[in-house]
């Protein structure tokens, strides 16, 4: 059995440790209702824009802009993996970097050329270890995305993917369902699938709509569409720094309960020590006094 003393010296450790943790739990706590607002308040702009695109595609729109091309052989990738800056949020980074992997072997296994573009300190850390090539790697997002940041990280694949040096651009990211489910996903944005945006828009209750054009629909389309891959991007963004705070916010609790249980154990045998030790002191004061 452990000595008193020692036992105090882990007692207190696990108790800092728990405060730690708990003072982590709330921060998370704290960020994540930031975070919820932020993801729903992102979701009415996509639905619209979704709509518009919708009800205004028509094959003949389709032949004249470039972000709607979509190509027989799929030879370039575009991959875009986002990971956090920080860990301490369980399997949150793992699974992102899991999905990637998978993704990127995928690809490659049917002859595809893949382009990793990595966001995100913890997965840049990864693929520099394994030694994967990244055509970027960018750990200066914050948890607290801007529109700005997507543009920054989408424009210039636009611009390639419409040259037609791309021809798909793929994002992994976590989707946020709830905080306590982020399960990762992949989604092509580019070229823009019309079929995916159209059902989309069917399941929140969208409709053909009867619109007056101003001006023509060709102008109108050209305008969305840049909007509408951009949003893709921020959503991404937005809903996988909801992710993370979800996740860092289950793993501090899980690490505050499991430091509770520790010191009740710890104290447990603590006490149990010092009765022990006590009974010993007792039994050798009567030992020497009776040898008196």
């Amino acid at each position: 059995m452990a000595k008193p003393r020692e036992l105090r010296r882990r007692i207190k450790s696990v108790e800092n440790t728990r405060q730690i943790t708990r003072t982590m739990e709330m921060v998370a706590t704290s960020k994540l209702k930031r975070a919820t607002d932020r993801v729903a308040a992102t979701r009415p702009y996509a639905h619209a824009l979704a709509q518009v695109i919708g009800d205004l595609y028509t094959p003949e729109l389709a032949e004249r802009f470039p972000l709607l091309r979509r190509s027989e052989t799929i030879r370039r990738v575009a991959l875009v993996a986002l990971t956090s800056n920080r860990g301490l949020a369980g399997g949150f980074n793992a699974n992102l970097i899991r999905m990637a992997r998978g993704r990127i072997a995928e690809l490659e296994h049917k002859g595809v050329q893949v382009e990793l573009h990595q966001i995100g300190r913890k997965g840049i850390g990864y693929f520099r270890y394994t030694g994967r090539k990244m055509a970027r790697a960018i750990d200066n997002i914050s948890d607290r995305p801007t529109m700005a940041d997507a543009e920054g990280l989408i424009d210039s694949l636009m611009g390639r993917f419409a040259s037609g040096e791309l021809d798909a651009v793929e994002l992994i990211f976590a989707q946020f369902v709830s905080a306590m489910s982020t399960p990762p996903a992949t989604l092509r944005i580019l070229p823009v699938d019309v079929t995916r945006v159209q059902a989309g828009s069917a399941d929140k209750g969208g409709s053909a709509t009867n619109y007056i054009l101003r001006p023509s629909a060709d102008e109108i389309v050209g305008a969305i569409l840049p909007l509408y891959v951009r949003n893709q991007m921020y959503r991404a963004l937005v809903e996988t720094a909801a992710a993370e705070q979800g996740a860092r916010r289950t793993a501090m609790k899980n690490a505050t309960d499991n430091a509770g249980e520790m010191l009740d154990k710890l104290r447990r045998t603590y006490n149990r020590a010092r009765q022990a030790q006590i009974t010993q002191e007792i039994a050798e004061v009567v030992g020497g006094a009776e040898a008196l």
